[in-house]
């Protein structure tokens, strides 16, 4: 028999506290270690939201990166233009939605049509706003795309086939494609509700590959966007504020203690969107429809722990209101109008203003939004795909509920921690599932 050396216990005991303790405190310092995953975080650590250690991150899917792969057929079913309609990021949406249907359709893309449209003071088309020739290349083996028709086809105009309104269980292949195949040459308006989840996977990875690896600014553009990037103070924040006349009139939500200026221009701006009243009211803003004022924005930045000195630059259109209740908390706003020169920026149309934003939202070191709206969800794509992941989106809905209970002050900003926080750690945000994965930490 093996005999072994007897082992004092007392000494043994003391090595195992010991080796406990050093562990615990490598622990305590490190700086990777997540906070509680409670609201008795307390205000007075300091500690902003971006240093909360995420659980979740969505990535590019592989079936998008290798769509690719899958051959396109030798022969093509007519040709496909895409009308898009709206501001830029609503037009991206559409066209991204379009090269899906193209491939789905083993149709050719021309080039999309990008409505003139009064109400966003917009004048340009897609080749104004993006490099054309940069689109075709990276969309090849993807969906094949025209600048020119034939002859035989050029001299008219394609046949226009509606989808915008259309809902439920509509399916491109039954609507769409007889007329394809009759035609030859149709134009449409993607549905507003695709079914996304019928397409193969080689026109989901078309209409990836379109949204996120194959729209560049033009040079010239672009050029003017790398400068505006330049100029703004590092490290900064790029808020997406929504507060504009027809933004508010839009959502029909009614706001006490607004300025008289800013009551009469939403007011203006309602035509027959009447504002909600009563117990419809309170159950609108409780389901998040209520944008979000400057001064609301102000506390919640705070509750994250935001720094007042952040630098901040405003990706917003024109007319914002009570700005002042932003910029009275946060000094360092940054806005395009104020580094751009004058005549230079009174050129610029609605397109190549939200072009701008764009730009500096994708390449700016966190990203918050009181919005989701299509520019939201397309930088955050965007920023995931590029591995930016200090992203997120104010919640409207937690904010009015939590106020709904009477909540304020230090008590109201430890519960909106909590509720971002959670959102931040999920990664609940950061990217649409449509073409990108849950990877997990």
């Amino acid at each position: 028999m093996i005999q072994t050396a007897a082992v004092p216990v007392k000494p043994l005991f003391i090595v195992l506290v010991a080796t406990l303790s050093l562990l615990l405190l490598v622990s305590l310092l490190s700086p990777h270690t997540p906070l509680p995953q409670s609201s008795s975080v307390s205000l007075s650590e300091k500690v902003d939201i971006w240093s909360v250690k995420r659980m979740v991150e969505w990535r590019p899917c592989e079936w998008w990166l290798q769509g690719h792969l899958t051959a396109l057929p030798a022969k093509s079913n007519g040709y496909i233009r895409v009308d898009c309609y709206g501001g830029l990021n609503q037009m991206r949406r559409d066209l991204c939605d379009g090269v899906g249907v193209a491939r789905l359709l083993n149709a050719t893309l021309v080039l999309p049509k990008f409505e003139v449209a009064a109400y966003w003071n917009e004048s340009s088309g897609f080749a104004d706003v993006f490099d054309v020739d940069y689109f075709i290349h990276q969309m090849n083996g993807f969906v094949k795309v025209v600048k020119e028709l034939p002859s035989e086809i050029a001299s008219r105009e394609p046949v226009h086939v509606d989808c915008s309104k259309r809902k439920g269980h509509f399916d491109y292949i039954e609507s769409v494609l007889p007329s394809l195949l009759k035609h030859h040459y149709i134009a449409i308006t993607p549905a507003m509700s695709q079914r996304r989840d019928r397409y193969p996977k080689y026109a989901k990875a078309a209409l990836c590959q379109a949204c996120y690896s194959a729209l560049r600014l033009t040079r010239s553009l672009e050029k003017k966007a790398s400068d505006l990037l330049e100029a703004i103070p590092k490290p900064f924040l790029s808020l997406h504020l929504r507060f504009e006349p027809d933004m508010v009139a839009y959502s029909q939500c009614e706001y006490s203690g607004l300025s008289a200026v800013s009551m009469n221009a939403i007011e203006a701006a309602r035509g027959d969107k009447k504002p909600w009243t009563g117990e419809l009211a309170q159950i609108w803003r409780k389901r998040g429809k209520c944008p979000l004022t400057p001064n609301e924005t102000a506390f919640m930045l705070q509750a994250l722990h935001i720094p007042k000195t952040t630098n901040i630059y405003l990706a917003a259109g024109d007319g914002v209101m009570e700005l002042e209740g932003l910029a009275s908390v946060y000094k360092n706003i940054i806005t395009k109008s104020a580094i751009l020169s004058g005549d230079d920026f009174a050129s610029m149309h609605g397109n190549t203003k939200a072009a701008l934003d764009y730009y500096v939202s994708i390449n700016s070191d966190s990203y918050i939004a009181t919005y989701f709206g299509n520019m939201d969800k397309m930088v955050a794509a965007i920023r995931a795909f590029k591995g930016l992941y200090k992203t997120l989106f104010l919640s409207r809905r937690a904010f009015a509920d939590l106020t709904s209970k009477g909540l304020e002050g230090e008590e109201l900003m430890q519960a909106l921690w909590k509720a971002h926080m959670d959102d931040f750690v999920m990664g609940i945000g950061s990217a649409l599932p449509d073409c990108f994965c849950e990877f997990k930490l």
